[in-house]
């Protein structure tokens, strides 16, 4: 199966600081992908070079043109309007009229439970409902891939219900997913793989079975066994 992106020996610095270290990763469609580790090891970096927003030091990041793509950050940014509004503009800075992006805004809206909130402003939405309104804006442009950036990290139990439940109504509707997550529950829910990071490196990639169950791979390091115990930040 052709891969939706590809990264071949990815290297990332942000100063003195090594965010990337020789990151191979293939991403091929259908894939329901969780990306773990401790803070720091690199998730959230590697999230923005999936998506264009950083640009590798070295290495290379491949990409089928054909396909459209959508991110949700842990913290998405919520505009000085109504949700519905929210969504629209990202519907017309695509270069839809208008008119039709109000009216794809609501079906969007509709999609994740926020159609009676419309006319409400962003930014009075409460934070499940703002990660919803997130997943809205990102859905209504129809990517083929969502990458989600910690999307149920600051919610309550019900947020977190919520957004899951759309995380897997997207992927079984045909959608590749590729998230960073520290609930290690929720990337047994959800995710079909599970990608390990340590010091920006990649240092297992299992099916999530193999990775919870199996022995993982022989140059992981004690700090896995930690984190999957739950004893690792």
């Amino acid at each position: 199966m052709s891969a939706l992106i590809q990264l071949k020996g990815v290297d990332l610095r942000f100063g003195p600081v090594q965010a990337l270290r020789a990151v191979d990763l293939r991403i091929a469609p259908g894939e329901r992908v969780a990306l773990v580790g401790a803070n720091g090891s690199g998730k959230s970096t590697l999230l923005r070079v999936l998506h264009g927003l950083l640009p590798p030091a070295a290495g290379s990041v491949l990409r089928d043109g054909a396909r459209r793509q959508a991110m949700v950050f842990q913290r998405p940014y919520m505009l000085r309007t109504s949700a519905m509004n929210n969504v629209a503009l990202a519907l017309w800075l695509r270069g839809t009229r208008w008119r039709q992006a109000r009216e794809q805004a609501l079906a969007a809206l509709a999609r994740v439970g926020l159609a009676e909130a419309a006319l409400r402003s962003a930014r009075a939405l409460s934070g499940g409902q703002q990660q919803r309104l997130a997943l809205a804006r990102a859905w209504s442009l129809r990517p083929d891939v969502l990458l989600l950036d910690e999307p149920t990290s600051s919610l309550d139990p019900q947020g977190k219900r919520e957004v899951e439940a759309l995380m897997a109504q997207f992927a079984a509707d045909g959608m590749t997913l590729v998230f960073a997550s520290h609930n290690l529950g929720q990337v047994k829910r959800l995710a079909t793989r599970v990608v390990y990071l340590e010091q920006g490196r990649v240092l297992a990639d299992l099916p999530v079975h193999d990775f919870f169950n199996g022995p993982r791979l022989a140059q992981t390091s004690g700090e896995a066994e930690l984190f999957i115990r739950g004893e690792l930040a």
